[in-house]
């Protein structure tokens, strides 16, 4: 499972560290230690916390906007079958989903946990990870 370091869960969140903090000590996410030590947290835990606290902002009128926008959030759920598969992405309060090849999910290593960014263009909606 992806483990995530507490500043990359902040991030993905839309909170501060300490506020990721808070949440570990207070058990309303579990973390553990990587490699070096450092304080990670389990990103199929992070996904199913995102989910529970994203509120859909309200949005007013559009004026203007771009024709290409980019997301970067967690994968939530992701279901395969011989061919195709659905991957969920939450991108704070925001769920994506995008269907693709199961070849595509396998090559990108998504699951549920991942950190994955989301490019949207029109009718079409690509998934692919950060460095």
């Amino acid at each position: 499972m992806p483990q995530l370091r507490i500043s990359e869960a902040a991030e993905l969140l839309g909170v501060s560290d300490d506020t990721v903090r808070r949440m570990v000590d207070a058990g309303r996410l579990e973390a553990g230690t990587d490699d070096s030590g450092r304080r990670v947290v389990d990103g199929a835990a992070l996904a199913a916390l995102a989910q529970e606290v994203a509120a859909p902002p309200h949005v007013g009128p559009v004026r203007e906007e771009s024709a290409r926008n980019r997301m970067r959030g967690l994968v939530t759920r992701v279901v395969t079958d011989t061919v195709m598969a659905q991957v969920e992405l939450q991108a704070g309060p925001f769920r994506l989903v995008s269907l693709m090849s199961r070849e595509a999910v396998e090559d990108l290593g998504l699951d549920v946990g991942s950190v994955a960014i989301a490019s949207i263009k029109s009718t079409h909606v690509v998934v692919g990870v950060p460095e």
